[in-house]
């Protein structure tokens, strides 16, 4: 199969939401949800905190794979609970995965950032990898968040005009943090979604 994210919904430039497969140098299995930054049609971007099992993994391998599904189970299994070898293929990826790419490491790059909210654990590693086989077993669409807070926003629309005082600036604080957010990872559709929103809630004389 020709390898192009695109085909499982993948946009360069936008951030993504998958469970990354890794194993370490005895064979251990390991699973967690990990934010993919699509750089190209067969290229990514991983930003991963040290300490983690999934980074020391990487490093260790220089391979890994990065499974798509939608299953909100599977997703929160994977990061409060280690996931048992019977969630695995032979080949590292999910069974449960609707789609998986194999991606092997080209550069490690060090990197702080002083914005990162835990100031005492700041340090991390970009990792670029070019994916080497992509497997695609029913049609799915990679989950980019910026979607949710389209539909947080949208359904909260309506209360900015029902609420007053604390809970009117409740509702501003979290429209400005999911603005924010849709701008930084969603998708060119979620952006303008996003833009429409505020603009129409700027309209009907709200401050934001």
């Amino acid at each position: 199969m020709e390898i192009d994210l695109s085909l499982i919904g993948m946009e360069k430039g936008r951030q993504y939401e998958t469970i990354i497969t890794t194993q370490n140098n005895e064979g251990t299995k390991h699973a967690a949800p990990i934010g993919v930054l699509c750089s190209g049609k067969d290229t990514i971007l991983n930003r991963i905190f040290k300490g983690s099992h999934t980074l020391d993994n990487i490093v260790s391998q220089k391979e890994f794979v990065v499974n798509i599904c939608n299953s909100p189970e599977l997703f929160t299994e994977s990061l409060i609970d280690d996931l048992g070898d019977e969630h695995f293929n032979d080949d590292l990826s999910l069974k449960d995965a609707d789609a998986y790419f194999r991606c092997r490491v080209i550069k490690l790059t060090e990197a702080v950032k002083q914005s990162d909210p835990i100031k005492s654990s700041g340090e991390a590693i970009v990792i670029k990898s070019e994916v080497v086989d992509l497997t695609i077993k029913k049609e799915t669409a990679a989950f980019n968040r910026g979607f949710g807070y389209v539909i947080e926003s949208l359904t909260n629309f309506l209360r900015f005009d029902l609420v007053e005082g604390e809970q009117k600036e409740f509702y501003i604080k979290r429209f400005n943090e999911a603005y924010r957010i849709v701008n930084k990872v969603g998708t060119k559709q979620d952006i303008k979604a996003m833009h429409k929103i505020k603009k129409e809630l700027k309209n009907k004389g709200h401050d934001l």
